[in-house]
């Protein structure tokens, strides 16, 4: 741990996240930190580059020199993140929410405070963003269904871009992004008028801006207030006037706006799914393709319905349809690795899967791997697989842990059942096993062996019908343990009870 120094406010602060660790970490965690919130948005190439042009305006007005990237996410839900080293994102649902290229500015500039200051850096610092990984804080948006299913190291790009920032980390941000917005040659008014928009629909307490940006930048009457003076400052420095771009940005925005009713449907679809409505899924899934066929994402979501509709060769052949638009996104070789196995194409499958794997690491990849290896009769490769599934706090890594358990207890039961030897209180010798896994086994055998106060030493073996997870049988060894001087026991068989698959629905 040292001090360095902090490139937007130049103030001396101790920090042992050096520079080149940061841009390291946003490089290593841009892809699955985007493909967890939907993937990026295609139909409009023109524009990302729009956005992109703004941000680099707003990356030259803060003087931190920064690797900076600007992508737009195919995510409803408004929100924009920024992860150490100069990775920003704003989504979708956030563009069609500004009025003009100022406020888009106010945003990125905020976004760009957050990385060149350090901010996430100080997270990490203060142990922050291992709490929040932990935690898995889940997905916003469109992509939600998957917050709980991301595994590995992806799993900290969760944390990087739900992290929520300080009221101090907040306070720098507006202040420092607000100067750059003026330097930029923007209007600094719009910072004001963007957290004015931001509060109102908060008061109205708007479900999708709960999820994104108030989750992760709490807007506050407080924040307007000192926007407006910070604005009044950079008057009084002679930073007056300057570029709204309304027109340029409605021209920018205008072919997103004309698919919203294709979005709005997608959205119901989603809606439909969750409600377990998939006649009423695939219809408005339809209607979204109707207007926009352009998307994969509604391609993609086509498959969805079929697949949890059993559908598997139509779910095949929608995914199909998105993998060609967009073979960058792993949500559709994931679906389509799933309905593959379903039709007994195990080969054709595991290639999707582990091109989804290279995307983004989720557990139902790694548990649909384990379960192909596992009929594969590759029992090694099968347990590895359902290992790293396993880490995912859902019902899908509590099948592959089962799987796990039931590949590994016959081979090594005594690393799953604990067995000891305890004298009661009445004198009686009983003997103890209890189930470390969270898996109900049976047919429990135990080697016991008995040294007596002489120092003769005998064998036995004793057996347990069941035991449930979690929990813990004992059985009488002998109704007089006086005469033992030392006992021990170990499980040397068992095996799992069947247990029912949860990880057939994602």
């Amino acid at each position: 741990m040292g001090c360095v120094d902090n490139p937007v406010t130049g103030e001396r602060e101790i920090g042992f996240v050096s520079v080149e660790r940061q841009i390291a970490i946003g490089e290593q965690q841009y892809l699955p930190a985007q493909q967890s919130q939907g993937g990026r948005y295609r139909v409009d190439p023109a524009l990302t580059e729009y956005v992109q042009s703004v941000g680099a305006r707003m990356a030259t007005a803060s003087g931190v020199n920064l690797p900076y990237e600007f992508v737009v996410l195919n995510n409803d839900v408004p929100n924009a993140w920024a992860l150490p080293g100069g990775k920003i994102a704003v989504n979708r649902g956030l563009l069609t929410e500004l009025r003009n290229e100022a406020e888009l500015a106010a945003v990125l500039g905020h976004e760009v405070v957050h990385a060149a200051g350090r901010h996430g850096a100080q997270a990490m610092e203060r142990g922050v963003l291992t709490q929040v990984a932990v935690l898995g804080a889940a997905i916003g948006g469109a992509r939600s269904e998957y917050g709980q299913l991301v595994v590995g190291a992806a799993a900290t790009a969760a944390g990087l871009v739900n992290q929520r920032y300080g009221r101090d980390a907040e306070r720098e941000a507006d202040l420092y992004g607000t100067r750059y917005l003026a330097r930029a040659g923007y209007d600094p008014e719009a910072a004001v008028t963007l957290q004015e928009t931001f509060v109102r629909l908060s008061e109205g307490r708007k479900s999708s801006w709960l999820e994104g940006l108030f989750a992760s930048h709490p807007p506050s009457a407080e924040r307007v207030v000192n926007n407006r003076a910070i604005v009044a400052s950079l008057r009084a420095e002679g930073f007056d006037g300057g570029e709204l771009n309304a027109e340029a940005y409605a021209r920018a925005l205008a072919p997103l706006r004309e698919d919203a009713d294709a979005y709005a449907a997608a959205a119901d679809a989603r809606k439909a799914i969750a409600d377990d409505r998939l006649e009423d899924a695939e219809a408005l899934a339809r209607k979204a393709l109707s207007l926009q066929d352009g998307e994969a994402a509604f391609h993609g979501l086509l498959g969805d319905v079929h697949r949890l509709g059993r559908r598997w060769r139509a779910s095949t052949d929608a995914y199909e349809e998105a993998i060609a638009i967009e073979p960058e996104y792993f949500a559709f070789y994931l679906g389509r690795g799933v309905s593959r196995t379903r039709l007994g194409e195990r080969a054709e499958a595991r290639r999707d899967f582990e091109q989804s794997l290279k995307l983004l690491p989720t557990a139902v990849a790694y548990h649909e791997l384990g379960q192909i290896a596992e009929r594969d009769g590759d029992l090694d490769r099968a347990f590895q697989y359902y290992q790293a599934a396993a880490e995912s706090n859902s019902s899908v890594g509590r099948a592959a842990s089962a799987g796990a358990v039931r590949l590994d207890l016959p081979r090594n039961p005594s690393r799953y059942l604990q067995a000891r030897v305890e004298r009661d209180g009445r004198g009686r010798l009983l003997l103890g096993v209890r189930n470390l896994t969270s898996v109900a086994v049976a047919d429990v055998a135990v080697r016991v062996q008995v040294q007596d106060t002489a120092g003769r030493v005998s064998e036995g073996s004793r057996r347990l019908n069941g035991i449930a997870p979690g929990s813990e049988e004992w059985i009488l060894l002998a109704a007089d343990g006086s005469g033992v001087q030392d006992a021990r026991a170990a499980v040397v068989a068992a095996r799992v009870l069947e247990t029912t698959d949860g990880a057939r629905r994602f």
